[in-house]
C-alpha cells in the first residue's frame, strides 16, 4: 500500500515539475513515505530524518517532508520533534500534497495536514501513462479498516473503511492496460469485505469484472480477511482464468485463546477448514500468511500450537514479526508482555519451521513447466554487464514465486524483450526463495 501510494505522490509532483533524481544529494524535495504498523518501522523513520538534518543544513531551500502512517498518527508532534521538517501530511492527504509544496515554495512556512475526511477520494488515484516500463501495477480498491485487531494501529492511521466504485476500478485498470501493464494487484486492509458498507458489487463480482478486461493477464490482491472469505471468492481460484493462484491469508496465531485476544473473530479451526476448502477447489493454490510472536499474555503452549499449525498446514511461505506496543490500541495495555529475548527466540523458531516447508514447495517444481510473466530483467542481471548472450531475466509463476532464467539460444524470442510476456520455463532448481529455470524445453 505504501508502494501505492509513493507512485501517487511523484504523480502529483510532476505536476509541480519535478523529476526523480538520483540520490538525496542532488534533490530540491524528498518526501519520506512511513509505516506505523511496527515500532520498529518508526523507529527507522525518525533515524533517516536525523541522517537528513546534515542535508537540510548545508541546503537550507530543500523542502523536506514525511507522509504516511507516521505522520498520520504524530501530526504535530513531529514538527516540534524535528524542527528543519517542512511538512507532515496524513494518508487521506496526498491529493492535497501539490497545494501544500506550492505554498511551503512560496511562502517558506512549515504546514501540518493529517484531516481524515470519510468516504474515497478519487482524485488520489490516477495513472501515469509516461511510466511504460512496468508490467505490473498495484491498484487501490478500498481504504481504512473497520476489524479492530487489539494490537492493530490501521484503524486509527488510515481511518475506517471505504470502498472505491467498481466503475472507477475497471476504468483505471484499462487505462493501466492501454498503457503496457499486464498484471495488477489488489489492494485493501481487507478486500474479502469490499463493496459490503456501500451496497456495491461483491469482491468476487469485481474480480469477474476485472477478469473480462482485454489484455489483462493476470489479477492478484491482497490482503485477505479470514474470517470474510467467502465459498464465492474460493470458488473464483477456480472459475476465473486470469485469478493468480495464491492467497495471502494471515492468520497471526495457531491458538485460540490468542486469536480471542487478538479480536480476530476467528477459530483455528475455522481457518482450518477455509484453507481446506481452498486446496480442494483449487488444488495447486499457494497459501502464505502473517503471523505476530509474543503477543501479550501468549503462553509457551499457545506458541507451541502456532508452530503446530505452520507444521500442519506447511505455507508455502508466510512473513513473522515481533509483538511491539502500538499507540491509542488496546493491547498496548494488556498485562503479562513477553520479553524481547524470549520474542526475539520465538521469532527464530517459527522461521526456522516454515523454512523447511518453503524449501520443500520449491522443490516440488523443480523439473515442472511454469508459465511465467516476465518482469523484466533479475536483480542479479541489472547490477552486472554479463554478455548479452547470457542474459538473465526473471518473472513469476501463477502462484507467486520468483523465477529466474536465462533464454536458450533457440527460442523464438532470443535477442528480444520478454518484459511482459508469459513464456514456459521449466524449473531446473530450488533455492529457499526462488527458483531458477530455462526455456529449452
Amino acid at each position: 500500500m505504501n508502494v501505492y501510494d509513493s507512485e501517487q505522490i511523484s504523480k502529483g509532483l510532476k505536476l509541480l515539475q519535478y523529476k526523480m533524481t538520483l540520490s538525496p544529494e542532488m534533490a530540491d524535495l524528498i518526501i519520506v513515505n512511513t509505516c506505523a504498523i511496527r515500532e520498529k518501522a518508526e523507529q527507522k523513520v525518525f533515524s533517516f530524518l536525523g541522517r537528513l538534518a546534515r542535508l537540510k543544513r548545508k541546503k537550507p531551500d530543500l523542502i523536506l517532508g514525511v507522509g504516511g502512517c507516521v505522520a498520520q498518527q504524530e501530526g504535530l508532534n513531529m514538527l516540534e520533534r524535528v524542527p528543519y521538517l517542512d511538512l507532515v501530511f496524513g494518508t487521506h492527504a496526498i491529493s492535497r500534497l501539490p497545494g501544500m509544496i506550492e505554498r511551503i515554495e512560496a511562502k517558506k512556512c512549515r504546514i501540518v495536514d493529517v484531516e481524515m475526511p470519510e468516504g474515497i477520494d478519487e482524485s488520489v488515484f490516477s495513472v501515469d501513462t509516461d511510466d511504460r516500463d512496468r508490467v505490473t501495477s498495484f491498484v487501490t480498491i478500498m481504504q481504512g479498516c473497520d476489524n479492530y485487531c487489539t494490537y492493530c494501529v490501521v484503524p486509527f492511521v488510515r481511518g475506517r473503511e471505504a470502498s472505491r466504485s467498481p466503475e472507477k476500478i475497471v476504468g483505471e485498470i484499462r487505462s493501466l492496460v492501454e498503457s503496457g501493464i499486464k498484471e495488477v494487484t489488489l489492494l485493501g486492509q481487507n478486500v474479502n469485505s469490499f463493496g459490503k458498507k456501500e451496497g456495491l458489487c461483491s469482491f468476487p463480482e469485481l474480480l469477474s469484472l476485472i477478469n473480462e478486461i482485454d489484455g489483462l493477464l493476470r489479477i492478484r490482491f491482497t490482503t485477505s480477511h479470514p474470517k470474510d472469505l467467502s465459498d464465492d471468492l474460493i470458488y473464483a481460484f477456480k472459475n476465473l482464468d486470469k485469478l493468480c493462484s495464491h492467497i495471502h491469508l494471515p492468520v497471526q496465531s495457531g491458538s485460540d485463546r490468542v486469536l480471542k485476544r487478538m479480536n480476530r473473530k476467528y477459530s483455528r479451526d475455522y481457518y482450518l477448514a477455509k484453507v481446506d476448502k481452498l486446496r480442494n477447489i483449487c488444488p495447486e493454490i499457494a497459501i502464505t500468511s502473517d503471523f505476530i510472536v509474543g503477543f501479550p499474555g501468549e503462553t509457551e503452549d499457545d506458541f507451541n500450537e502456532t508452530i503446530d499449525l505452520i507444521n500442519t498446514l506447511q505455507y508455502d511461505d508466510i512473513f513473522a514479526f515481533k509483538y511491539s506496543d502500538r499507540p491509542n490500541v488496546p493491547s498496548a495495555l494488556f498485562r503479562h508482555k513477553i520479553s524481547e529475548q524470549e520474542k526475539k527466540d520465538r521469532l527464530i523458531e517459527l522461521l526456522k519451521s516454515q523454512e523447511y516447508y518453503t524449501k520443500k514447495r520449491n522443490e516440488v517444481l523443480v523439473g515442472s513447466t511454469q508459465p511465467i510473466l516476465v518482469e523484466g530483467l533479475s536483480k542479479r542481471q541489472l547490477k552486472t554487464e554479463e554478455n548479452s548472450e547470457n542474459i538473465q531475466w526473471t518473472g513469476r509463476t501463477s502462484t507467486n514465486k520468483i523465477v529466474n532464467f536465462i533464454p536458450n539460444n533457440d527460442t523464438s524470442f532470443h535477442g528480444g524483450n520478454f518484459s511482459g510476456r508469459i513464456i514456459n520455463v521449466r524449473i531446473e532448481k530450488a533455492l529457499s526463495h526462488s527458483l531458477q529455470g530455462d526455456t529449452n524445453l
